[in-house]
């Protein structure tokens, strides 16, 4: 199997972790040896209620018996899309309200962006140095890393880069701004909370010359912070919040949710100005409909900040210089990355799954299931610090 994998499947890196996988289950990882991992990073984020939660294969089951695809988005009337859009709804300040299902995080920024040229008929996009969005062509047009965005030139026209956390650079949009956006906490760059009120003052500048200020929640959104939305910690409110990861209960999944007003210049003048033929499909709407329930309706968001918590307590070490993040979004940096990289691969020898990320070298990605529990944070991060005890 393995010489299939780097025979037949296109690889994103030289050195794949490459670990053949069996099945997974709660909060773990089992490759085919047998061998139970600990998962310390539910798919990048993205396994909000671990693996193969009940409730989450119970709504997939259910769905696979009535129908899969039947028509493009949003031409018919399908329940777990419908019934999806509306809970995500009630659980936003008005008039966030419509909501647009697409297949991922990052075309759910794509759409944001189109929206937000559409409605102000304007073309300028603002986005923070060191932000990630996505990998399409528009996403990686909003990274500032030219090592990255190089090969692939040329990217779409009229971004401009402001440094996140800077109220200085808030006088750089302009009426001639469309929109700015902003992760909730910055993600690559290693897990970096907005400061000194400053997503709100973003929202004041832009209701002041009239841009769309759209927030990229797809790391921190659905519960992950103490909050079912990042931004709820920060004072503010965007005019399109977008999502996607932690949604799908881990099937692949992005949204992005405005104003009806806003949202129904996609609609005409011209007609399908955002299409897509798998967006809302029902068998993954279904599963995200039972996540975002079981996720709403229980105690894991209250949770997640006595989970922090924990980890802070019993991921103290000198090799440990700072952990930041909110929540179960959380980076625990080392005096280098060599050292990070060091404890990544050991950890997973010794069945405990940790990652990277992607613009900060020297911080370990610890952001388990919501559904973790207090003995698995315990035991992992036992794992984390004997492993620092042996370097």
């Amino acid at each position: 199997m393995k010489t299939d994998f780097f025979k037949y499947q296109a690889q994103t890196t030289p050195h794949p972790l490459a670990m053949e996988i069996s099945h997974a289950k709660g909060s773990y990882i089992y490759d085919t040896n047998a061998k139970a991992y600990l998962d310390f990073v539910a798919g990048v984020s993205a396994c909000s209620l671990g693996h193969a939660h009940p409730k989450v294969i119970d709504a997939v089951k259910t769905q696979l018996d009535k129908y899969l695809h039947v028509m493009v988005y949003g031409e018919y009337i399908q329940a777990p899309a419908v019934e999806l859009s509306k809970l995500i709804a009630a659980h936003l300040p008005k008039p966030l309200e419509s909501t647009y299902l697409v297949n991922s995080g990052t075309e759910a920024v794509e759409g944001s962006l189109k929206l937000a040229r559409r409605y102000t008929q304007r073309s300028e996009i603002i986005a923070a140095k060191n932000a990630y969005h996505g990998n399409t062509l528009g996403s990686l047009s909003l990274m500032d890393y030219e090592e990255r965005k190089h090969p692939f030139l040329p990217l779409i026209p009229d971004i401009k880069h402001i440094e996140f956390n800077s109220e200085s650079d808030l006088i750089q949009i302009t009426e001639n701004t469309a929109a700015i956006i902003l992760e909730t906490i910055q993600g690559g760059a290693g897990f970096i909370e907005p400061t000194n009120n400053y997503l709100a003052k973003v929202q004041e500048r832009c209701n002041a010359v009239g841009a769309v200020f759209i927030l990229d929640e797809i790391q921190p959104g659905i519960g992950r912070t103490g909050k079912l939305f990042g931004f709820e910690n920060y004072n503010c409110q965007p005019d399109i919040v977008v999502t996607g990861k932690g949604l799908g209960g881990g099937l692949p999944i992005g949204a992005f949710t405005a104003s009806t007003e806003m949202m129904s210049t996609l609609s005409d003048n011209p007609k399908l100005g955002h299409i897509t033929t798998f967006g809302g499909n029902p068998v993954i709407a279904a599963a995200a409909l039972a996540t975002l329930k079981e996720i709403t309706a229980s105690n894991l968001i209250a949770e997640t900040l006595k989970k922090e918590a924990l980890i802070r307590k019993h991921l103290q070490h000198k090799h440990i210089k700072e952990i930041r993040g909110r929540g179960l979004m959380l980076a625990a940096l080392t005096e280098s990355a060599d050292l990070t990289s060091q404890v990544i691969l050991e950890a997973q020898n010794q069945g405990l799954i940790l990652f990277w990320l992607l613009f900060e070298p020297k911080a370990i990605r610890i952001t388990p299931p919501l559904t973790i529990s207090n003995d698995e944070i315990i035991e992992g991060c036992r794992i984390i610090t004997s492993i620092l005890d042996s370097i």
